[in-house]
């Protein structure tokens, strides 16, 4: 048997690493075509060059369509891998900027900009997941598409029987710093963690080879050195070195790096550049990376330089298909219905957490105690935000989203909750509902 899947948001740079992931699992995950759908006609078209390139020089025959039409690209398709992007890289620079302005953090996913981005997510996300209903109801979405927490819930509200499984690979980057820093090796780890999306902790991280459980040994080595974080970007760095910090801190539990953005939101905003931030670092080399590669392909010279690897953003998420084709029962962090899974967290939550993942779909694993009340608190107030934010997108409500800005964790006030959210509904324009 083969397998059909699309790539929805596939003019993302992400979208070869997926490709070379898929091409690395082919025995497990054999593949026969590939739809690259875009509402970006020419983001998608660069990456169809792209990947046409990569294929043929794996030797591959699989079949490649590049579409902005949501018939040709869901109709029949077993798996779409969900990574859109509503707004681009444009709106995602006023997220971060707009914040800043105002002497708040600015950032995708975290506070008020995430909750921008959540606000056009929201629209353009159930949009396509309609038009996968309509043409191809029993395929699998595996869903990159952030702010995870908040797409999960207006999905379960609007479309509670889809096939969807919401992931973050960033769990994924965290246990690797732990192998690059300190010498583990992450395949021998069962994994204990809890939160929201990009707002969570590991309580456990249990090593089969010496049968215990090394979070102590972990936190002691985190506190004493830090992390090595020389296989890094700078803005990743930056961040990993907080996250120490966030460790030295708070030393019971691993802390979500993203957590620097709620704990430590002073240390952020004073080191931020309110003129050029991540958005613009992407801008100016990852994308610009794909147009020097077209043209490159296109001109039929400098083709060593073409360097894109598989990814662990691809990694997570062919591992999530494979699972499901063979019912391998694996372990991953899903975000899911809390349904009682953390005991003293509302039943409501749309929570991240581990679970099995086999031929029937997610299976969560319920922990065994309750959760630290400072946690529980920190969440419970993130979890109503979120859910205002949703209610305010359903409900078309200016009072709702006012509420949502105003509980968002990295807000002070009020005034300052008010003025964001006028002006982001002023720069979103058509990519929000109407609030009234």
């Amino acid at each position: 048997m083969t397998f059909t899947i699309t790539i929805a948001g596939a003019g993302s740079g992400y979208t070869p690493g997926i490709l070379l992931t898929i091409l690395n699992f082919k025995k497990e995950f054999p593949v026969n075509e590939i739809r690259l759908y875009d509402i970006d006609e020419e983001k998608n078209s660069d990456m169809g060059i792209i990947i046409d390139y990569l294929l043929k020089k794996r030797k591959e025959s699989i079949k490649i369509i590049v579409t902005t039409d949501p018939k040709k690209a869901f109709e029949g398709s077993d798996f779409i891998f969900s990574q859109i992007r509503v707004g681009g890289m444009e709106m995602r620079e006023k997220d971060e900027k707009i914040p800043l302005k105002y002497g708040l953090v600015g950032q995708e996913t975290c506070g008020l900009g995430g909750f921008s981005y959540g606000m056009r997510s929201m629209k353009g996300f159930l949009e396509m997941v309609g038009y996968i209903q309509k043409y191809s109801p029993e395929a699998w979405i595996l869903n990159y598409t952030n702010p995870e927490s908040i797409i999960a819930e207006a999905v379960r509200r609007k479309f509670p029987h889809i096939k969807i499984i919401n992931a973050c690979d960033m769990t994924i980057g965290i246990e690797e710093m732990l192998e690059h820093s300190f010498g583990y090796d992450r395949k021998n780890f069962i994994s204990t963690y809890y939160g929201l999306n990009h707002f969570g902790w590991y309580k456990e991280i249990y090593d089969i080879t010496r049968e215990m459980d090394i979070m102590p040994e972990i936190l002691e080595k985190i506190v004493s050195s830090g992390f090595d974080t020389s296989i890094q970007d700078d803005s990743w760095a930056h961040a990993f070195n907080i996250m120490a910090d966030m460790t030295k801190i708070f030393p019971t539990y691993l802390p979500n790096n993203y957590l620097q953005y709620y704990l430590l939101s002073d240390r952020i905003i004073k080191n931020e550049d309110p003129n050029y931030t991540r958005a613009n670092q992407i801008m100016d080399n990852r994308l610009k990376k794909i147009k020097e590669t077209v043209c490159n392909i296109k001109e039929n010279k400098d083709l060593d330089t073409i360097d894109y690897e598989s990814s662990n953003h691809g990694l997570y998420i062919v591992e999530i298909a494979v699972s499901l084709i063979h019912n391998k029962n694996d372990r991953f962090m899903l975000i899911v219905p809390n349904q009682g899974s953390i005991p003293n967290l509302r039943e409501d939550a749309v929570v991240e957490i581990p679970c099995y993942v086999n031929s029937k779909g997610v299976e969560p694993i319920a922990l065994k105690d309750k959760i630290p009340d400072f946690h529980k608190g920190l969440m419970e107030a993130q979890v109503a935000a979120e859910k205002l934010l949703v209610d305010a997108f359903f409900e078309n409500s200016y009072q709702k989203a006012l509420e949502a800005f105003t509980l968002n964790q990295t807000v002070p006030n009020a005034t300052v909750a008010k003025k964001v959210l006028d002006e982001m509904i002023e720069e979103n324009g058509d990519y929000w509902v109407d609030l009234n």
